[in-house]
């Protein structure tokens, strides 16, 4: 029997659905990581190659986890480009 517009759409649970099972995990963990990185309030001194510079410890954890998501993304996108080939 085909499916009219007056048919509903049977519904899938709202964590079974694949976009949800995907963003739950990565949602938690930054949740978690950014606790972290702002509990951790002291100064440090961070040697960048040459320079030596001064700055609160969250303030570096929060550049290193913004590049390793950067660094995530990019992977991501060049996997789905492999895929598609």
């Amino acid at each position: 029997m085909a499916r009219t517009r007056t048919d509903p759409q049977p519904k899938t649970p709202f964590f079974s659905r694949p976009a949800v099972r995907r963003l739950l995990p990565f949602a938690l963990i930054t949740a978690i990581a950014l606790i972290f990185i702002f509990e951790n309030r002291a100064s440090v001194r961070i040697r960048l190659l040459i320079p030596e510079v001064t700055m609160p410890l969250w303030g570096a954890l929060l550049i290193a986890w913004g590049l390793g998501m950067l660094a995530c993304l990019f992977t991501v996108r060049r996997r789905e480009s492999r895929r598609t080939m």
